[in-house]
């Protein structure tokens, strides 16, 4: 056997920890997954156990490190993605969350965001975060974690506790507690970061009551953020990447240029499109984030986020138990001439961009005596696809208008579910051959600081499209379904109309 450079790709997320190790050119060598339990304690509330995710998250990172080295590759270093806005808190002696991570998709400080728009501090956060008020993301979870446990308000302002999204939270642990630090698109999530000072920011620790202390040192993307302790892997690696899931898929996908753009769709379904240097303060609510940073300059990208997409298909399994597995839904699907009228809105816990609406909920209309198992299998694909079409249209109304869209995440293994999202957006959408394009992005930035691969264009040369989907469907049609859509919606987010 050879030794041979690879690199290990963390990927941590909402319903599975997963990971993968690429060689020099950038292809999967082996992998691990592990599914883990959502918790739910309250209506509108989700959770998940620390402990889990790192148990999990250990397990699958050693098994694809030992499968990969006995094929005679060398972990060269590891890079780590993650499910951003989640949220901990722990103990930095013992490295103990003090309470479950409060996941990106709870809506328990709804209220707390709703008190503070009345208070007309918005505009200046999103002015400074290019973020909006809302419990997705973490500023409000911090606080209320610090609020709802006793006694840790005192031990956050001592110094005693830390704060972390997940990356932070796993790099701690990989450290043996040596290395409390997060990059810079994790912390543009927070509502804490200034995106044009690119630091926390005073005044959104003020406004939020986060005491300084309990906060992450910030990095590049592609940084040293130490070496993992021996008893991971048996000896000690370096973590030289990382990237919230998103901004990780964005890379993957190669969207290094201005008005490249890409579509994730996984739990939650993520529209990331390239703005260069350039902070766009959105007309239309959408988000102004932190794409990449690299060599202490960094990239911008305009975002728009849907809270549900491959979930509402987990809901039909799980659930309702109408499907055996996901991927029945295309088969479901395709067995049908139209959808009969069936849309679902799949506001479980709220709607995302453009409409930030924590208080929806989901609804299915149309339904007849004749609706069954395929109606409801296609309506929650469909559903996916018209969300994105209402983040393009608002990119457009900022000024973004996309030529082609390339998709990732687990649903666009669905054939019938890429060509129905092209026929609804009027745009080619391509599919690449890596479909773990997250895991792929944190490989390349822990991979280019390792020097297995070269600079962003190199890396782009590598980047293979396994399918391209002109859209067909007549415009009118197009804009029929559109239009009940949209009649939909209203009825879940009256103001919408």
């Amino acid at each position: 056997m050879t030794d041979r450079a690879a690199i290990l790709a963390i990927d941590q997320g909402t319903t599975s920890s997963r990971a993968i190790a690429f060689d020099a050119a950038a292809k999967p060598v082996s992998a691990a997954q592990r599914e883990f339990a959502q918790i739910y304690p309250a209506n509108g509330w989700v959770e998940h156990d620390p402990e889990l995710i790192w148990t999990t998250t250990l397990e699958v990172a050693r098994q694809a490190f030992e499968a990969a080295e006995a094929k005679g590759y060398r972990i060269a270093a590891v890079g780590i993605t993650n499910q951003r806005e989640t949220t901990l808190v722990w103990d930095r002696a013992s490295g103990k969350a003090i309470y479950n991570a409060v996941v990106w998709q709870d809506r328990r400080t709804a209220e707390t965001c709703a008190t503070l728009r009345a208070a007309g501090v918005e505009a200046e956060v999103r002015e400074r975060t290019g973020l909006l008020l809302d419990p997705y993301f973490s500023a409000t979870k911090l606080a209320w974690v610090l609020d709802h446990v006793d006694g840790s308000r005192n031990r956050a302002a001592m110094g005693q506790l830390a704060f972390g999204t997940v990356d932070s939270f796993l790099i701690y642990r990989l450290t043996g507690g040596r290395v409390h630090a997060t990059d810079a698109t994790n912390a543009s999530r927070t509502n804490l970061y200034n995106l044009r000072t690119r630091t926390w920011d005073e005044r959104l620790l003020e406004i939020f009551r986060v005491p300084e202390r309990v906060l992450p040192r910030i990095h590049d993307c592609a940084s040293n953020y130490g070496q993992t302790d021996a008893s991971c892997f048996g000896r000690p690696v370096p973590i030289f990447g990382v990237a919230g899931d998103q901004q990780a898929a964005a890379i993957g996908q190669c969207c290094f240029e201005s008005g490249s753009i890409k579509a994730t769709y996984g739990t939650g379904a993520f529209v990331v499109s390239n703005t260069g240097d350039r902070v766009v303060d959105s007309r239309h609510r959408l988000l102004a984030t932190v794409a990449y940073q690299l060599d202490d300059q960094a990239t911008y990208a305009l975002e728009g986020s849907i809270f549900v997409a491959g979930a509402a298909v987990q809901w039909l399994r799980d659930e309702l138990g109408i499907i055996g597995h996901a991927a029945d839904t295309e088969g479901l699907a395709r067995g049908l001439d139209s959808n009969a009228g069936v849309y679902m809105v799949p506001a479980f816990t709220g709607l995302g961009a453009p409409y930030w609406d924590p208080e929806a909920r989901g609804a299915i209309f149309g339904l007849t005596r004749a609706t069954g198992p395929a109606e409801l299998a296609r309506a929650a694909l469909e559903s996916s696809c018209y969300q994105t079409r209402d983040l393009l249209d608002a990119m457009a109304a900022d000024g973004v208008r996309p030529r082609s869209l390339r998709v990732d995440g687990g649903m666009v293994a669905n054939d019938w579910f890429v060509a129905f999202m092209a026929d609804v957006l009027g745009i080619t959408v391509e599919r690449p051959q890596v479909m773990e394009t997250t895991a792929l992005g944190a490989a390349y930035l822990a991979g280019r600081e390792a020097a297995v691969y070269g600079g962003t264009d190199e890396f782009a040369k590598m980047w293979r499209g396994d399918c391209r989907i002109e859209p067909r469907l007549p415009a009118t049609e197009r804009d029929a379904l559109l239009s009940a859509w949209h009649e939909a919606v209203a009825r879940v987010v009256p103001q919408s109309q």
